[in-house]
């Protein structure tokens, strides 16, 4: 990291500036000040209101009491956009703990009774309406399922066949979507095991947001993806906030919406898993 460009952040005195892992969107830092240690995320050849959505739902987290990143600094040096954190020193901790922490964010809603956030999700290979709407179906179906059908068959990642399947998923989803009442609860948005962390003290903390308010199950079909969340977190979950009836068959909406995520930015690796995942769906219509 070059000197003159560090200089130009709103911290003074830095010592080391040491790459770190930052995801697969960002380039990332961990820096060191006589006195403090901050994460620094970069974003090249770009506005600073890259980071828009991720500051507003990290100061949501902050406004739910739950445990993340702080916000210290945001803009943009030499065409480059930066967020400036304070660092989390990381150590190990209880799935129960987890569990709790994420019931206690879901029990948070958005005040207008609405679903939606007030700005969009943008990343480098998708973004998001999050314009406030009155119906789940809405946000979800018709803003992301929807979107990311468009892009798997604009890039030729799905052919007709697929599409034909797709159209049948998509009613049996809006059907079981149509007899839940889903509550707009504040949601992670990007809920897989790299985006927890636990503290030197063992408190867990969430990192990384793609916040917006929709179906507390969004983020826990998430979490059953990739794994990083064993039954004590499940377990502590339910004791705090029980999931709904149906919850079970529900998760594979949105483990079919994280798989076209990932096939639309990683390409056919992934498109067998989310065909399973649509056959899951209309095996249980």
């Amino acid at each position: 990291m070059d000197t003159q460009w560090l200089s130009q952040l709103p911290i003074k005195g830095i010592t080391k500036a040491i790459p770190v892992g930052g995801g697969d969107v960002n380039q990332a830092f961990r820096l060191e000040t006589k006195d403090d240690t901050y994460f620094l995320l970069v974003q090249p050849h770009t506005t600073a209101d890259f980071y828009a959505g991720e500051i507003a739902g990290l100061k949501a987290f902050e406004e739910a009491h739950v445990l993340a990143p702080r916000v210290l600094g945001n803009g943009q040096i030499d065409g480059d956009a930066y967020l400036l954190l304070n660092y989390l020193e990381s150590g190990s901790g209880s799935q129960s703990d987890l569990g709790e922490l994420v019931a206690s964010l879901h029990q948070h809603y958005s005040k207008n009774g609405k679903f939606g956030f007030d700005l969009p999700y943008v990343s480098n290979d998708e973004s998001f309406d999050n314009s406030w709407t009155d119906s789940w179906s809405e946000l979800f179906v018709d803003h992301r399922l929807d979107r990311l059908r468009d892009a798997l068959m604009k890039k030729h990642l799905w052919n007709e066949h697929d599409d034909d399947k797709y159209k049948q998923v998509r009613e049996v989803i809006l059907d079981k979507l149509s007899k839940h009442e889903s509550e707009p609860s504040l949601l992670h948005g990007d809920l897989w095991g790299g985006n927890y962390m636990f503290l030197a003290d063992g408190r867990p903390a969430l990192i990384d947001p793609a916040s917006f308010y929709g179906d507390r199950e969004f983020d826990l079909g998430i979490t059953t993806v990739f794994g990083g969340f064993d039954a004590d977190f499940y377990a502590a979950y339910n004791a705090v906030y029980p999931l709904d009836p149906g919850a079970n068959e529900r998760l594979n909406f949105y483990r079919l919406y994280y798989l076209m995520v990932h096939t639309n930015k990683f390409g056919t690796m992934y498109k067998s898993s989310a065909d399973s995942a649509m056959n899951q769906i209309l095996e249980h219509k």
